[in-house]
Order: structure tokens, then sequence, then C-alpha cells
């Protein structure tokens, strides 16, 4: 089956992996180390992340470090970022409200 960043970031068990890569590359068991989970269940979401560029594995010696490729990701902020105006726009009707609550006091 062929994945996308979209599916992979799905999970918000990857998207917990992904910002932990984010501060240094970690070793596999050092993943696995900040999760609840069973080893075996964070081998398949790095296998995923791996499978879709977002990650590659560099075996050094006995050790598979995990290093994040930040540019598989472009796809899927491109898409996010296109709604940016709106969220915006809502935000600052939010802040308006807030303003009207505040000067009604």
């Amino acid at each position: 089956m062929r994945r996308d960043v979209f599916q992979a970031m799905a999970d918000p068990v990857r998207r917990d992996i992904v910002q932990l890569l984010s501060q240094q590359p970690l070793t596999v068991n050092a993943v696995a180390e900040h999760f609840d989970v069973s080893r075996p269940a964070i081998s398949k979401h790095l296998k995923i992340l791996n499978e879709c560029g977002i990650i590659t594995l560099e075996q050094k010696g006995r050790e598979r470090y995990c290093l994040l490729q930040p540019k598989a990701l472009i796809p899927a902020f491109l898409w996010i970022d296109q709604y940016r105006p709106l969220w915006e726009e809502q935000l600052d009707r939010f802040e308006q409200y807030l303003e009207q609550l505040k000067t009604k006091k």
C-alpha cells in the first residue's frame, strides 16, 4: 500500500513522534521510551513515517537512528496554509467579540 504524508500525520502518535524528532535524531529505543505503547507498535509507526519519507532510519553500529526529513511535510503544510485566512478571520471576530464583552462590563 502506498502511503502519503496526510495518512502518516493523521495518527496522533506519529505526530508526537515527528514533534519529538524535530528536536534531535533519536534511536528507535529512545523514541519508544517516550510512549506508553509497545515497542512493536512504535516500530510500526516508524515504518509508516519512513515509507512516507518523513523520517529516515540510519544504522550506526548496533543502533538505528531516526532522522526527521522536514521537506516531506511541505505538502501538508501547503494544504493547511491555504486555510490560514479563514482561521485568521475567525480569530479576529472572536477577539472583537471579547472586546465587546469587556466594554459592556
